[in-house]
């Protein structure tokens, strides 16, 4: 079975994270199927990319997400900013004609 969770990188008390794809029988800094993201701690604020394609990916093949991965999924959804919806703006010969007129 393949699970996706945190393998540990970083100096001695200054930890860094991946997001891995991993058998599940691998020690927990063993080799990784793929890397799907980072988490960092020690910044202010906390750094988190993951790629939600791959993980999707991943899940759709019958992976499994580890507590703390679907911890950092929820907190990233919480942090992100929401998008913010502009009017579109008007190109092309249409609105140069309606400046000529």
């Amino acid at each position: 079975m393949v699970k996706i969770r945190l393998t540990r990188a970083g100096a001695k008390k200054r930890p860094f994270y991946r997001v891995i794809a991993i058998d599940h029988r691998e020690k927990r800094d063993g080799r990784a199927l793929q890397f799907l993201g980072t988490y960092n701690p020690m910044t202010e604020p906390v750094q988190i990319k993951l790629d939600h394609e791959g993980i999707a990916a991943w899940v759709g093949k019958g992976a499994q997400l580890a507590p703390s991965v679907k911890g950092l999924i929820k907190r990233q959804r919480k942090l992100a900013p929401e998008p913010v919806a502009t009017a579109p703006v008007a190109t092309g010969t249409a609105a140069a004609e309606g400046a000529a007129s």
